[in-house]
């Protein structure tokens, strides 16, 4: 589904991103994980044409994603607050990405409505703008935001960040529930080990902008990756 091949982006000839190869099957739920600076985000941003990588590319489904704009109808991403329209309420955001989605008022009630729970009270009908809520509530708009249309491929920077443990247990299953049950590839970014190991099949670990580990997830993953970070990992 997404294929990475020669990739490297570098900034005043600092490398920040280097990676030779990285294959992510349709269907995956893929983890990102690695320190500050580690070249997450700068992954993220490159699948999804924010930056121009300085060397190779990212094809998604086939498409690549630096020279073509045909991948945008299936794939979606909420990476932080930016990706939001902050003079709209959350309905007005919500049926706006479905125009962009061809998705009607109708269909967007539909999905919104199964997130009720997600949402916790505090975002629909509140009368607020997106730029007036909580930084956890911005990020739950965001993310249901990113499920509108039926996407392919879902892009989620650090999406546990900034959420409440009750909605953080809740958004685990619905990450779960679109890999196992509907086999949509998740990528996810977070520095957050624990619930990384908990939702994902996959893990890549960066350091210094390379992958220095790539993990089928298992019972000893939280470990090994706990053991890594602290610098306790056996040679």
């Amino acid at each position: 589904m997404i294929t990475t091949t020669n990739l490297t982006k570098k900034y005043n000839n600092n490398q920040v991103l280097h990676i030779e190869q990285l294959d992510i099957p349709k269907g995956q739920s893929f983890g990102l994980v690695g320190n500050n600076g580690a070249g997450k985000t700068t992954y993220f941003s490159l699948l999804l044409d924010l930056i121009q990588p300085t060397t190779g590319y990212i094809k998604n489904n086939d498409i690549q994603v630096n020279l073509s704009e045909d991948w945008k109808p299936f794939t979606s991403a909420f990476i932080d607050e930016s990706f939001l329209i902050g003079y709209l309420t959350a309905e007005e955001y919500f049926y706006f990405v479905g125009e962009l989605r061809g998705q009607n008022k109708a269909d967007v009630d539909a999905l919104v409505a199964t997130f009720e729970d997600f949402f916790h009270g505090e975002i629909l009908g509140q009368k607020k703008y997106l730029r007036d809520l909580s930084k956890g509530n911005q990020k739950k708009a965001g993310i249901v935001a990113a499920l509108i249309g039926n996407p392919e491929v879902i892009i989620l920077d650090e999406p546990f960040a900034n959420l409440d443990p009750t909605t953080q247990i809740k958004l685990k299953q619905i990450v779960k529930d679109l890999a196992k049950e509907k086999g949509v590839t998740v990528l996810i970014s977070s520095h957050d080990l624990m619930h990384v190991t908990d939702v994902c099949e996959r893990i890549v670990v960066l350091e210094k902008g390379e992958i220095v580990k790539d993990i089928v997830t298992s019972q000893a993953t939280l470990k090994e990756l706990e053991n890594h970070f602290a610098g306790t990992e056996k040679i």
